[in-house]
């Protein structure tokens, strides 16, 4: 067995040169030791369900060789992923005489690249098992073991000493292992027990199935038990640096840090923020006191600018330097504010519109883990290529680089916190737990400029004590916005009614959430648009989706329409955020952009990038609201090229178009006028009452409009409402029910038509002309 060592001490001023320096602090030698290399040899991956582009690109013995915690990095580290004994035993049973297997580190049980892929089920526990050396010019440090992830229950042993246990499947842990090392090979065992959703833990969308593809499963997922990132080796002082808690503060351009630490007390922290090697500004004090370093006329970092800075902290105690650590950071806030009248959220004092997908993080031949990290990159890379600025990491939490990549690439994270079972009530032990949980991904990530927003619950899956769980976060992380539950109008789920944001989940959508008097509105999930790719399918035939459809350009059209839809009414209505459901497939849902296995982009790229630029650009530069006159007749002309003498009248109860002149005889002309009244459903949009006869109005039903007379029921009246929204050359009514449906003309008859909608009268051909009317003098006055 070999363990991969990390680079030798560098420079610091060449550490921190530039932020690729993180990337170099990889595995560059190598260390025989433990089993012969021919073991590992023999070992071999399962078949993947579907193969990814990285798949292949997986080494046997030193996966994931980056460097695993990049806003705390040490230049000596060794990394112990690879090929390890294993063993699966009884929940519980002590440790097994023989580990009669062998798994690729830190791949789950459950999937291909571990070479186990097989199920486990809560009365099983994992066994895990190498040797390792630690290098001779480590000698006279103290030695860490740290563990990215491990799903669930987790306990240590070195040389058959116990040196620790962790509950809790997202959150990172370590301990100092020095007391328990020997001089030469030293034994590491790891046991894990992970009931799943049989257990009371936050499980996010995992559930005990069969490992292989199968229909069903809906919107959970395969399992992912045991270790799923990095275990790492790092050589440290006795008093050492264990985190650093940095915080933007626009306000008086100061980075606030907390340099958090361990050991024997009485040293100073100091904190050197640069850029480009040259000291921006830097800052001295106590171990665990916040720091206030300068960072004069700062380069702030947004999306289309992801500017990152250089940090440094040493820990020291008179001329004597015990710890250095490097990191970095992005100068930004958020916050909710007022503008134009309307609370939003606000990024550097600025509203931009949030355009995200819902990522689900999960791989198909790694699970919960990404086969490479160009693989964890990939798919943030993928969001910034379609156009979008933002992502909703869902119900999971991603190793540290994912968050480096996503603060690099610059996209704004929503973090989830991964839910408890559904449909159950958790006990106080399971809240205690999930609350404690929940603690540690806050401090594990709280210095990603790019995170800006925490969704607690999700549509009321193991809700309890909403309100005051988003008090509580809020005090513990009061410099980024809360959302206490994704999906309040679904699924049974309770508001708390506090948080910064309202959030509902509207399939396919895109709905009417509107803001409140303390909270801004955003649609937490919508769309589900799907289409199945034949051979990129993890089960063929066993697909589903929120709305399928029938080929690439059917998809193009309806995505894209309900982009259009979000810019032209539902942003002007008080809309500031979007979540699309979903970036990827994933097992049997057919809802992505792109397919599982990431081979194939399902949308145009170039359509849906425009499609969000222009979405962000509105929300930049709002066009004035679209208002037409009420209490008026008025006639409603056709704008299509080639029929603009053509008007919208009724006949016999129906809506058609037709035209109208001078000539044209009384009764046509009363047809074709229409007195423009506040909404039957709402005073900011409009009905259309007939000239000639009061008390009757435009209303869509079936989808065909009609004049029918009002019943004074609710869904006469909102079927009989249409709210405007700007288009070329004139007004287009979108129904006031159902945003991103239009009036439209169609073959000289009207319609409530769908961008990219399936009937015939959504035909794509002069879609946006045939819906938008000139508002010109009545006909008939």
């Amino acid at each position: 067995m070999t363990i991969a060592r990390g680079t030798a001490r560098l420079p610091w001023p060449r550490q921190l040169t530039a932020l690729a320096g993180l990337l170099a602090l990889i595995a560059t030698a190598l260390i025989g030791i433990g089993s012969a290399p021919a073991q590992a040899a023999a070992w071999t991956p399962k078949p993947a369900p579907m193969t990814t582009p990285w798949t292949a690109q997986v080494p046997v013995d030193h996966p994931l060789p980056e460097y695993p915690r990049p806003q705390l990095t040490r230049p000596d580290w060794a990394n112990l992923n690879g090929i390890w004994d294993f063993a699966v035993t009884g929940r519980d049973a002590g440790q097994p005489a023989t580990f009669s297997e062998q798994i690729r580190v830190p791949f789950v049980a459950e999937s291909a690249l571990s070479g186990i892929q097989r199920k486990i089920t809560e009365n099983d526990k994992l066994w895990y098992k190498r040797t390792f050396t630690v290098p001779a010019d480590w000698h006279g440090r103290h030695v860490v073991l740290n563990f990215g992830a491990s799903d669930w229950q987790t306990t240590v042993w070195v040389n058959g000493q116990q040196v620790g246990a962790h509950k809790g499947g997202y959150d990172a842990f370590s301990y100092d292992i020095t007391a328990q090392l020997t001089g030469g090979a030293n034994t590491l065992v790891v046991s894990v027990y992970d009931p799943t959703q049989t257990g009371g833990q936050a499980v996010g969308k995992q559930r005990i199935n069969d490992v292989r593809p199968h229909s069903g499963g809906g919107i959970f997922y395969t399992a992912a038990s045991g270790i799923w990132q990095t275990v790492w080796l790092e050589p440290v002082a006795a008093a050492h640096i264990t985190r650093l808690d940095m915080t933007p503060n626009l306000a008086d351009s100061t980075l606030r840090v907390k340099v958090q630490g361990t050991g024997p007390g009485g040293q100073q922290a100091k904190v050197t923020v640069s850029t480009g090697g040259k000291v921006v500004g830097t800052a001295t004090g106590a171990v665990g006191a916040e720091l206030s370093v300068p960072v004069a006329n700062p380069h702030l970092w947004t999306p289309d600018d992801p500017f990152l800075y250089d940090v440094r902290a040493d820990l020291s105690s008179g001329a004597t330097t015990f710890d250095s650590v490097g990191g970095y950071t992005g100068m930004r806030s958020i916050a909710v504010a007022k503008v134009g009248g309307v609370l939003r959220p606000v990024l550097n004092g600025k509203f931009v519109f949030q355009t995200g997908t819902l990522d689900q993080g999960y791989w198909p031949d790694g699970i919960y883990t990404a086969p490479t990290d160009d693989a964890l990159k990939y798919d943030l890379q993928a969001h910034k290529d379609l156009g979008f600025n933002m992502v909703r990491k869902h119900i999971k939490v991603e190793p540290q680089r994912w968050f480096y990549w996503a603060d690099k690439l610059g996209l704004l994270v929503w973090q989830d916190m991964p839910a408890m079972d559904t449909g159950k009530s958790p006990d106080s032990a399971a809240r205690t737990q999930w609350e404690s949980e929940f603690h540690a991904i806050i401090d594990q990530h709280r210095s990603s400029p790019a995170l800006i927003q925490y969704v607690d619950q999700n549509e009321g899956w193991g809700q309890y004590d909403q309100a005051r769980i988003a008090n509580d976060v809020k005090a513990y992380d009061p410099s980024r916005l809360v959302d206490n539950m994704s999906g309040v109008n679904c699924c049974g789920a309770v508001d708390g009614g506090n948080g910064d944001v309202v959030d509902d989940h509207v399939y396919v959508g895109p709905g009417t959430t509107v803001p409140t008097a303390t909270r801004a509105a955003v649609l937490g999930e919508f769309g589900g648009l799907g289409l199945k790719v034949p051979g990129h399918e993890w089960f063929p035939g066993g697909g589903f989706s929120y709305e399928d459809q029938p080929n690439a350009a059917a998809l193009d059209n309806r995505f894209v329409g309900l982009i259009d839809t979000l810019r032209l009414s539902r942003l002007p209505a008080g809309l500031s955020a979007s979540v699309y459901t979903e970036i990827t497939d994933v097992e049997n849902e057919s809802n992505g952009l792109l397919t599982y296995d990431r081979q194939v982009v399902k949308v145009d790229k170039a359509r849906v990038k425009a499609a969000n630029e222009a979405l962000i650009r509105a929300s930049q530069n709002p066009p004035p609201p679209v208002t037409v006159p009420t209490g008026q007749y008025k006639s409603l002309r056709v704008t299509t090229p080639g029929y603009t003498d053509k008007y919208l009248r009724h006949q016999e109860g129906l809506a058609f178009t037709t035209v109208v002149n001078g000539a044209s005889d009384a009764l046509l002309k009363n047809d074709a006028t229409w007195k423009i009244v506040p909404g039957l459903a709402g005073t900011g949009c409009y009905s259309f009452e007939s000239r000639n006869y009061p008390g009757e109005y435009l209303r869509h039903r079936d989808f065909r409009v009609h004049r029918d007379p009002s019943d004074g029921s609710g869904l006469f009246k909102a079927d009989a409402t249409w709210c405007a929204v700007a288009g070329a050359g004139g007004v287009r009514f979108e129904a006031s029910g159902f945003p991103g449906s239009y009036l439209r003309h169609i073959n000289s008859e009207v319609w409530l038509a769908t961008a990219g909608g399936s009937h015939a009268w959504d035909n794509p051909a002069s879609f946006e002309a045939d819906t938008t009317w000139s508002v010109d003098a009545p006909w008939a006055p």
